[in-house]
């Protein structure tokens, strides 16, 4: 898929252009801001999930179920994938040939087949799968994100979490978006910007500043921020008018200035992002490309006590557009034209997927951190069953496989299934609400939680019911 450059997309908030007064990187207080009251410390929000982080692996454009993780090898030509099943360390299970590391790896994983929903529009379906909601006003509209939106997931978890040093959530490399526009879905929506994700990057065809910065501006070192602290204290009056349920609290402020502080003048926080400190085998293992470094960053993040990370799985193209990969009709003149399937081979694809998946895995159960971890993997929707004249497969919203592992899931096991042609579910329907309460349970929280827009109006986390994939 090719996409047109953007236009500028504009700054969110008034702390975001702190730097007018030497503040700079000191915008952090709006991400961090939580209401404590809000946090997730009473019994009554547990669900009894284990996981205390998740690590959701974002495949932008839409998977093909059929040449990953459903193949329909007596599928008749046309449908039947071109790459071969092979078996994985649990009898009775097969993925694609092109995943042989995660084939050792399926005594961790719990594949659902038959995630359905019934859009084929990536910002339709991007927004449902991410928040678990349909807003029918983005059928077929590309627009900025904005604060009506219903949370993501990640801005969720942020909303039930207590403050630390680091954010709650973070995006790597950045959020999904293209042409100007950063998708709803992707950030806190109606919760505020103190729930937003810390994105280190704008999209890419998004001619933006990076949102969060970690650095120094030039010339302020952490004792010119200390001594600019007091400065922040000045601006309340402006701070509280951009977020009105900062009058009730007014204390929380001061509060969440000095965690925005620590985060910027704390070596333990900012060594979290360096992957310099990391062994060179393990940068290898990963891969020196940007979705391996992304895996490798996400695994130290929730090592350091971020709750959930997001990796976009997305590709620069040679010529500057954006290409959300997996979504492989074929034919991109900005992949050199090539087809489908020779795009899921290329570096960018399922090559990079296989060794980075498998290196995380390895690295989580090795370090002791898979059981407290959830990794959860898959798209805004599948590929359709019969390959196109491009030899490639299209939009299909009705299947898609998504993988689990960890965070208390049962591994080696498959979880519903899809018809003959990996077209739509045969038993155990999942729906995107579904997933997500399954990753809101893994994390200990209720789907049945309420969190309220700027109006006051109660809203349920997600409608629907976490699988039946623990223990």
């Amino acid at each position: 898929m090719r996409f047109r450059q953007p236009s500028a997309m504009t700054r969110r908030d008034v702390m975001m252009r702190l730097g007018a007064v030497g503040g700079g990187a000191l915008s952090l207080p709006g991400l961090l801001s939580a209401e404590r009251a809000q946090a997730a410390t009473a019994e009554n929000t547990r669900s009894g999930g284990r996981a205390k982080s998740c690590i959701l692996i974002y495949l932008w454009g839409g998977p093909p179920q059929q040449d990953m993780f459903d193949l329909k090898p007596d599928a008749p030509s046309g449908i039947r994938s071109l790459f071969n099943p092979i078996d994985t360390n649990v009898p009775g299970i097969s993925i694609s040939d092109q995943l042989p590391d995660l084939a050792r790896h399926a005594d961790k994983m719990a594949i659902v087949r038959a995630l359905t929903h019934p859009s084929n529009d990536h910002v339709h379906s991007v927004y449902h799968t991410l928040t678990g909601k349909i807003d029918p006003t983005l059928q077929g509209a590309l627009r900025q994100r904005r604060r009506t939106d219903f949370p993501c997931v990640g801005s969720i978890v942020s909303h039930f979490s207590p403050p630390g040093d680091l954010p709650n959530t973070v995006t790597v490399p950045c959020p999904i978006g293209h042409d100007g526009v950063t998708y709803s879905g992707t950030y806190a929506g109606f919760l505020g910007s103190r729930h937003d994700p810390l994105e280190l990057k704008a999209p890419g065809e998004v001619k933006a500043p990076p949102p969060h910065s970690l650095e120094m501006p030039a010339g302020l070192d952490g004792q010119r921020i200390v001594s600019r602290f007091n400065l922040l204290e000045q601006i309340d009056a402006s701070q509280r008018d951009l977020d009105q349920r900062l009058k009730k609290s007014p204390n929380s402020l001061t509060s969440f200035r000095e965690q925005a502080l620590r985060m910027l003048t704390s070596p333990d926080a900012k060594q979290a992002f360096d992957l310099e400190r990391e062994p060179v085998r393990h940068r290898d293992q990963y891969g020196r490309n940007e979705y391996g470094e992304a895996f490798l960053l996400a695994r130290r993040l929730v090592e350091a006590g971020v709750r959930l990370v997001t990796v976009v799985w997305y590709y620069i193209c040679p010529d500057g557009n954006v290409a959300n990969i997996w979504d492989n009709h074929g034919g991109t003149g900005s992949l050199g034209g090539i087809t489908g399937y020779e795009s899921l081979k290329q570096p960018y694809g399922l090559p990079a997927l296989n060794q980075a998946y498998a290196a995380l895995l390895d690295d989580l159960s090795q370090s002791g951190l898979l059981d407290e971890t959830l990794v959860a993997m898959y798209g805004e929707f599948g590929r359709t069953p019969l390959i196109n004249n491009k030899v490639g497969r299209d939009h299909w919203g009705a299947c898609q496989s998504a993988v689990l592992a960890g965070g208390g899931i049962r591994g080696g096991t498959v979880y519903g299934s899809s018809d003959g042609h990996a077209a739509y579910p045969r038993d155990h329907a999942c729906s995107p609400s579904d997933l997500l309460a399954t990753i809101y349970h893994s994390l200990g929280l209720r789907a049945d939680l309420e969190i309220h827009d700027r109006e006051g109006r109660p809203y349920r986390l997600c409608e629907g019911s976490p699988l039946p994939l623990f223990g």
